[in-house]
């Protein structure tokens, strides 16, 4: 059988963002995939823009890239107490898209944050913009990694045992759903 295909999200558009980082460490933890990566770089939704010109070629892109995926993980930073706006963006337009990109997808949400609750909020409210998208949610221990400026050495390597035996934990759980 062929490697699945893994699509990776990160609600930060940083480069060197914690969560790009902890992304990188799930790939290793799931094992020989075809990985490919979202741009969520995206025009902000707007009805109007959506009428007058149709959805954006990046949009399609991106829907169809995760349409074609076997499994999806998704990492973001929380803002606010809340979801990032470049994730929930990317959500608003892919929802738009014909075909419901997500539906029944094996998707596994976490997050990396430099406070004290790794992004906890952002996290559950990740999870329930991806209810409505009919994403399949995979269970399992919750993996919000706090302090995060603290946690990845100088190569972006995340240092933490505990972390990463929830990471591989998760990510066995998501190539298991994918084939």
């Amino acid at each position: 059988m062929a490697d699945p295909t893994l699509v990776t999200l990160s609600g930060s558009l940083r480069k060197g963002s914690y969560n790009r980082m902890l992304l990188k460490e799930a790939r290793a933890a799931f094992g020989p995939a075809q990985v490919l990566e979202g741009n969520l770089n995206l025009p902000l939704y707007d009805g109007d823009l959506e009428q007058a010109e149709g959805i954006p070629e990046a949009v399609t892109t991106l829907a169809n890239l995760i349409k074609g995926a076997d499994a999806v993980v998704i990492s973001s930073p929380e803002y606010n107490k809340g979801i990032s706006g470049v994730l929930k963006n990317a959500f608003d337009w892919i929802s738009r898209v014909e075909g419901m990109a997500f539906k029944g997808k094996p998707t596994v949400v976490i997050s990396a944050n430099a406070g004290r609750t790794g992004g906890e909020t952002g996290q559950y409210m990740t999870l329930s913009c991806l209810v409505p998208l009919q994403a399949q949610i995979i269970s399992g221990p919750t993996l919000c990694v706090a302090g995060a400026q603290n946690e990845f050495d100088e190569n972006g390597t995340l240092t933490n045992d505990h972390y990463l035996e929830v990471l591989a934990t998760r990510m066995q759980a998501l190539r298991a759903a994918a084939t």
